[in-house]
């Protein structure tokens, strides 16, 4: 007990009940934490490693289940008579969701878990990774993702065609512009809760809270699909979009193509420029 209250003293001293605002909290002197440096634009020694390599396949593996799982969640959904019969929406958003909570947990420590073009485009303009790394990871996600795709239909080549293969498309109803408006923001939220999982600082400022960072980035994935499955069938990830359409190659999967790219990396920019500019100032911290 004596250990949890001198515990208890140390962290009430350390983060006081009031904090400074505004530009105070710039010139706040004490750093209890250690900011990465900016990942090299080029790194050319990456490619003489097993570990480039090694996060390479990380992300392949990971987008290859990712793919396979949730395709047949949502395979399993159309064949229902009914969204009663079935796990419904909220059952598809919890597959997706779940997956990349498991994947991101096992594959963190590996290749830093994207498992999505968007997420790894956002780091990257956060200068989180180097571009090499960036287009060998979109590369082996896309890869996996067609896999993912391909393993489903070489399983269940007619219920694969007839269900729709889990290829995004904008719904009846909705515009293409309130499609790529609903890749845009949901991929801001995915990206945002990205950057927050793994702040440096609130690592160091909340590590006393027991939370696996996948945990929050899973749960937004989750959130997200509830919002905008009725709309998208929610892409947020273009090599899930571009792996699905490959794969059930109907012209219905790729008249819309081009909203689950461009609205995933505009979002992933703007959740980027977000957090570091805005939340973390980083462009106006003192040398």
């Amino acid at each position: 007990m004596e250990g949890k209250e001198e515990d208890v003293r140390l962290g009430a001293n350390k983060f006081p009940e009031r904090q400074p605002i505004g530009t105070a909290a710039q010139t706040h002197e004490e750093k209890d934490y250690r900011e990465p440096p900016p990942a090299p634009l080029f790194e050319p020694s990456e490619l003489t490693s097993w570990s480039f390599y090694r996060a390479g396949i990380a992300e392949f593996m990971a987008t290859f289940l990712f793919l396979y799982i949730t395709i047949l969640t949502v395979m399993g959904v159309k064949r229902a008579p009914n969204l009663c019969a079935s796990v419904g929406i909220q059952g598809i958003a919890w597959a997706f969701g779940g997956m990349i909570f498991a994947l991101v947990y096992c594959t963190a420590g590996i290749s830093g878990g994207h498992i999505n073009p968007a997420v790894t485009f956002g780091l990257f303009l956060a200068r989180k990774l180097s571009l090499t790394r960036a287009l060998f990871y979109m590369i082996m996600q896309c890869l996996g993702a067609m896999c993912g795709a391909g393993v489903v239909k070489g399983f269940q080549p007619h219920l694969y065609e007839t269900l729709g293969g889990g290829a995004n498309e904008v719904a009846p109803g909705y515009t293409k512009g309130d499609g790529l408006g609903a890749e845009i923001v949901g991929t801001f939220v995915l990206v945002y809760t990205v950057f927050s999982a793994t702040d440096a600082k609130r690592s160091a400022r909340d590590s006393h809270v027991p939370i696996l960072a996948p945990l929050p980035i899973g749960f937004a994935v989750f959130l997200v699909h509830l919002a905008t499955i009725p709309i998208t069938g929610t892409g947020i990830n273009p090599a899930r979009s571009l792996g699905a359409a490959v794969i059930f190659n109907r012209d219905k999967a790729w008249d819309d193509m081009w909203i689950f790219w461009v609205g995933p990396f505009i979002g992933a920019a703007l959740a980027a420029l977000y957090h570091q500019v805005v939340i973390r100032a980083i462009p106006f911290h003192s040398k």
